[in-house]
């Protein structure tokens, strides 16, 4: 169902004729830097959407994360634009609206309130309304948990969202500029995660990080964000997806590196190769490109340890030098009773094809359970 919403008021335009639910997912609106290229990704996402002739029906939306642009750490100014897009809402409320952090919205290392920024702006909790316009009165499915760990549900579905902790620093953390890609969780996140997959053999499991786990999709490998391990005039490997920073674990840029610290830990792929089929969807981003691009054989969306991985790629057109990358989304529809989960690529400008349904990276993915709303 969708809602119309302003400050007051919080009611129903209309019933689903179907028995369908509409989980919509974007990540890397980068707002910052599309801003600059006069263009604001995320309100273009939204009015298309919305759009009554050409647009798509959602329930709600998950955001995997770098809501910012900053080559820097992230500033009010970002993030009150950031609110300023998400209000241009019409058939849908601010608090339908679940974020992580990316590794562009941390804040500096010596930041006596960790993570400040993503907290007061993406504040999936809602402790700060005034600042980021969540309401947790008008949260459609209520959250469990912290402001970098927590879930909610709806129906027999059940999303476990993840923030990157890319902050205290390198190597972990990110330095005082760029976005220090090698994506991190804490112990803390890991052991909740395996503990609500372990509670909930029952219901269809989705877990969302900003990061793709390692060697699952387009880009995730080893050192697969450059061009080549040579170094360039400037000292530096050339980008192909993501920036060069020495000290910043540059060999896992493009996937989720450090768990508690530990580098290279793979502790969710070791889990999910000894537990197979234990989850259903891996949601992530990070890795911008176009939706046919494929590295060593991976593609945007495959199938790993009985796992659907789905790269939903980025809402940005500015961030970063790459002529190839395209603003893009994915809209994962649930049919009541049925095991069959449809996955559409929405293009948001006609930069790779025309704008709108990208029917070639349309895909129907296996989920272990009925859908049941």
């Amino acid at each position: 169902m969708l809602f119309q919403s302003d400050s007051r008021t919080h009611y129903p335009i209309h019933a689903k004729q179907s028995q369908q639910f509409n989980l919509w997912a974007t990540g890397d609106a980068h707002v910052g830097s599309d801003l600059k290229g006069n263009r604001k990704s995320l309100a273009q996402a939204i009015a298309q959407s919305e759009n009554p002739e050409k647009g798509f029906d959602w329930d709600i939306m998950i955001d995997v994360g770098d809501l910012s642009g900053n080559q820097g750490y992230p500033k009010d100014d970002e993030g009150q634009e950031l609110i300023r897009q998400y209000k241009t809402m019409k058939r849908h409320h601010r608090s339908h609206v679940y974020n992580l952090a990316g590794n562009h919205d941390a804040t500096g290392p010596d930041d006596p309130n960790t993570q400040w920024w993503f907290r007061k702006y993406g504040d999936p909790l809602g402790k700060h309304t005034k600042h980021s316009d969540v309401d947790p009165t008008k949260r459609p499915f209520p959250v469990q948990g912290e402001w970098d760990h927590y879930s909610f549900q709806f129906g027999n579905v059940l999303v476990l969202m993840m923030s990157d902790r890319n902050d205290g620093g390198p190597p972990v953390g990110r330095g005082a500029r760029g976005g220090y890609p090698a994506g991190a969780v804490t112990d803390e996140t890991f052991n909740w995660w395996v503990q609500q997959v372990e509670a909930n053999p029952d219901k269809i499991i989705i877990s969302a990080h900003h990061h793709m786990l390692k060697e699952t999709t387009v880009g995730s490998g080893e050192w697969e964000g450059f061009e080549s391990r040579k170094l360039n005039s400037k000292g530096r490997f050339p980008t192909k997806y993501h920036g060069y920073y020495a000290d910043g674990a540059p060999k896992g840029a493009s996937y989720l590196y450090w768990v508690g610290g530990r580098p290279d830990a793979q502790a969710f792929e070791k889990y999910l190769a000894e537990h197979p089929g234990a989850i259903d969807l891996w949601i992530g981003g990070h890795t911008h490109t176009h939706p046919d691009d494929v590295v060593n054989g991976r593609s945007h969306i495959e199938r790993k340890w009985g796992v659907n991985f789905v790269n939903t790629c980025a809402l940005a057109k500015h961030h970063g030098k790459r002529e190839w990358q395209t603003p893009m989304s994915r809209l994962f529809t649930f049919t009541e009773d049925s095991s069959e989960l449809l996955v559409r690529c929405y293009l948001h400008t006609d930069k790779h094809a025309t704008q709108g349904w990208y029917e070639p990276a349309q895909r129907t993915l296996k989920i272990r359970h009925p859908f049941k709303k």
